[in-house]
């Protein structure tokens, strides 16, 4: 009490030299040194622009001294201490880092650094979004190793439909839009992560976010030299080891930077099979003059694992989690596990740069490059008399084997290259910012399918140095080989006023979004080149005001379109085996579009409150489903026609109260099919049907608790049921998930920074579920169609949810 009461002295001390009026002043006894915010009682912890906490980190809390603001009802100072830690846990956001403070006209969620390092170190962006309001997350694997058949969904539209930024840079892949989250950040980089639900940035270099905007951010270098080292192991052979060096300023040039390199391996969760990731994060940043700042960004990823088998409904009830490819060769033949080998290497360099040209006029200007390449396999039988190359007979094929058919991996490879420049100017008066922004993008695939033996041992030919199969017509054995090219250009023009003290903001903005498509199928019979054309109005309004310091009210009104996606969509494939067309080319290539209106209320203060009421419309819904060709699996797109959706959202978080920051997230969504579906020669009877990907209803609960050396988390997730047909004759049952994180730090020791051990117990308690569906269908029985004809059933296939695993993590600064 007795230093309690020095604090509250020494508080009114500072304010009745700067003439204010106290109101409160509290002090948190997190740590030994305090640090010290300037805004409201009760407020919340101001976020900068990029979502970063204004709390000190390690290096700079014990320099802070207190400083006082002028509020509009009187001066105030509330003292508040941050945590001292390495991995940049500060204890300020409310629900544990699960509710940092907005302010945008629409509805946004996101997630700190005091939730971020809590979570198990291969955990990925998916997987810790998952309690946010709105987002339905299906793990394939529990450790978040393989974001490759990973479900995500956010107010019932798929992750295809949500764009995804990394440090302003598009991200996700530019054609299939599979966000691939685990290609960006390393956990321990990953400053901060922010949701958009419904509508994204009209500056935001993205064609397909229909469904909202995940933005990430990486960590800036520190501005004194040191590191941070994590191990980790775990369950199913998991070893992981992260280590990271930040230079600090370098001489005089004002240029910091960090490098940071990974590595992690660990058995499949179910089935056989290795998962390995080579990782590396860069980062340089210079500022200058007022206010300007320039960014090197890099990071390159490589990973090595295997599919994952997907059941159907049948195959779920029989086997559960033993529904798996073959162990063994002998006994599985082409459903061996080793024929399912995937690789998906990335490189992502970006440039992020803000130069403030005067006091009133900035600019902003992000190019960026990147590069994927890789391959998928898929077990498949080949009868080795004849072949077909496209629709040519091409005889023989050239094997090592006498028998009538061979046993071969299928292996679909893939470069894609995406260059662009994001810019915009802005001029800012007393009211008004005008915003005025260009995009240009070029995007370039090339994908080829080979195909290679499998030897006695169930080697592939790859590995014995006879790669691809060739025909008896000196062609390598495809079914495509396709070149595809993107460009695309948007523009933008944004005003933001501003009136009665800045509580009054009104914004509006239109987006005209522009992109043009070639592509041409090389193998005989196919049509060699489909072109498309999109031209899309976005016009976007939102207004907020600002009802007390601590409370805001919104409405916004916004528009999205997506570009139909896979290379699937615009190209024909072949059968090698009867040189028949296994997959045509889509006839309705006509963009996703979609309009929302939203109204919300936030409150922030000890305890925060955030609820949105929401309506969409949308036309051509694109949906994307998994088919499987010659055994390998491979994104189409399907229009589902015209659907409504229209929901609430609350979320809840108390700011750290007795080291205590419980959170509650829950979504109503009411989503449903506008018209009839065509299969076949006839329709669907879908109108009035609930969409597929939407559950009714689903929420999350989280307790944090963190006193400076003990800390810990538990998060509970629940998802009601999902259908998985048109047709809503068979679906997903409801399921919930539990991770436990408990953790302890250490105080400093020699040259050991703040050393600490972690514990994650990821999925306690459940040993697999159906997350998602990986290929949907009209319907699942035989259904009378709307003209009279009998549509027969079609089987629809599930991702298996990731079972329990643990992980044990030692980490430390230096």
């Amino acid at each position: 009490m007795n230093c309690c009461v020095y604090r509250t002295l020494a508080s009114v001390s500072l304010i009745a030299l700067y003439a204010g009026a106290v109101k409160a002043a509290t002090v948190s006894p997190y740590s030994k040194n305090a640090s010290f915010s300037h805004h409201h009682v009760h407020g919340a912890q101001p976020v900068t622009a990029k979502g970063k906490s204004d709390l000190p980190d390690a290096h700079t809390a014990r320099n802070i001294r207190p400083t006082v603001a002028q509020s509009t009802a009187a001066e105030e100072v509330t003292v508040r201490a941050a945590l001292q830690t390495a991995t940049g846990v500060t204890g300020a956001t409310a629900g544990g880092g699960l509710m940092p403070q907005q302010k945008a006209a629409k509805s946004r969620s996101g997630l700190t650094r005091d939730f971020i390092a809590k979570q198990g170190p291969t955990s990925n962006p998916t997987t810790m979004i998952a309690s946010l309001p709105g987002v339905v997350t299906g793990s394939g694997d529990p450790l978040g190793m393989s974001d490759q058949q990973m479900s995500l969904s956010v107010r019932g539209l798929t992750q295809f439909e949500l764009g995804y930024t990394y440090e302003g840079i598009p991200a996700a892949d530019p054609l299939n839009f599979f966000i691939f989250t685990g290609t960006t950040a390393d956990n321990e980089n990953i400053q901060s992560l922010s949701l958009a639900q419904g509508s994204a940035d009209i500056s935001a270099p993205l064609y397909n976010a229909v469904g909202g905007q995940l933005s990430e951010t990486l960590r800036d270098p520190a501005r004194h030299f040191g590191g941070f080292v994590n191990l980790a192991y775990g369950s199913y052979g998991l070893n992981r080891e992260f280590v990271r060096v930040d230079t600090g300023t370098i001489g005089h040039s004002g240029i910091r930077s960090f490098v940071s390199f990974s590595y992690e391996g660990a058995d499949n969760w179910r089935g056989s099979g290795r998962n390995t990731r080579y990782h590396v994060d860069a980062k340089a940043v210079k500022e200058w003059g007022k206010g300007s700042h320039s960014a090197f960004v890099l990071s390159y990823n490589s990973p090595t694992g295997y599919y994952l088998q997907t059941p159907s409904m049948a195959q779920w009830k029989a086997l559960g989690t033993k529904a798996n490819y073959a162990s063994d060769f002998h006994k599985g033949g082409s459903s061996y596990y080793r024929f399912q080998e995937n690789q998906r290497n990335s490189l992502i360099l970006g440039a992020p740069t803000h130069f403030r040209l005067t006091d009133s006029i900035s600019v902003d200007t992000t190019p960026y490059y990147n590069y994927f390449w890789g391959y998928g396999d898929g077990g498949t039988t080949l009868p080795t008399g004849y072949s077909y190359v496209g629709n040519q007979n091409t005889g023989p094929l050239q094997v090592n084997s006498q028998a009538s058919s061979i046993i071969a991996a299928a292996i679909d490879t893939f470069h894609e290259r995406h260059g662009g420049l994001n810019s915009a100017i802005h001029w800012k008066t007393k009211h008004n910012t005008l915003s005025v922004g260009y995009w240009y993008s070029y995007y370039t695939q090339q994908e080829h399918s080979y195909y290679a033996e499998a030897d006695g041992q169930g080697r592939i030919a790859s590995m014995i140095g006879d790669y691809p199969i060739y025909t008896a017509a000196g062609l390598p054995l495809s079914r495509y080989n396709i070149n595809f090219v993107q460009q695309t250009n948007a523009i933008y023009i944004h005003d933001e006023f501003k009136a009665f003290h800045d509580r009054l903001t009104i914004e509006a903005g239109f987006k005209e979004a522009m992109v043009s498509r070639m592509s041409t199928q090389l193998v005989p019979g196919a049509n060699y080149k489909t072109t498309a054309n999109y031209a899309e109005p976005l016009p976007q309004f939102s207004a907020s005001f600002q009802i007390t310091p601590h409370d805001q009210v919104y409405i916004n009104g916004s528009t999205a379109f997506r570009a139909p996606s896979s290379i699937l969509t615009m190209a024909d494939y072949f059968s090698t085996t009867t040189g028949k067309l296994a997959h045509s080319r889509a006839t309705n290539l006509s963009p996703e579009y979609s309009i929302g209106e939203e109204i919300g209320y936030r409150h922030y203060g000890l305890v925060s409150v955030s609820a949105a009421l929401f309506n969409y419309n949308l036309t051509n819904r694109q949906l994307n489903s998994t088919v499987y060709l010659n055994g390998v699996p491979t994104t189409a797109s399907i229009n589902a026609g015209g659907q409504t959706s229209r929901g609430a959202s609350l979320e809840l978080g108390l700011r750290p109260w007795h080291h205590f920051s419980p959170y509650l997230s829950g979504q109503y969504l009411h989503a449903t099919i506008d018209n009839n579906l065509a299969s076949g020669g006839d329709l669907l009877p879908t109108r009035g049907k609930i969409a597929v990907n939407t559950p009714t209803f689903s929420g999350a609960i989280g307790l944090a608790y963190d006193n400076g050396h003990m800390f810990g988390n538990f998060n509970l997730n629940y998802i009601g049921s999902q259908y998985a047909t048109f047709m809503n004759d068979q679906k997903i049952p409801s399921y919930m998930t539990a991770n436990v994180t408990l953790g302890y730090r250490f105080e400093n020791y020699h040259f050991l920074k703040h050393p600490q051990i972690q514990l994650n117990l990821v999925n306690l308690g459940n040993n697999g579920y159906l997350s998602g569906a990986s290929s949907l269908v009209g319907n699942a029985k035989a259904t009378r169609g709307v003209y009279g004809s009998t549509i027969a059933a079609q089987t629809p296939l599930y991702y298996i949810g990731g079972g329990f695993a643990g992980v044990v993590s030692i980490s430390s600064g230096f």
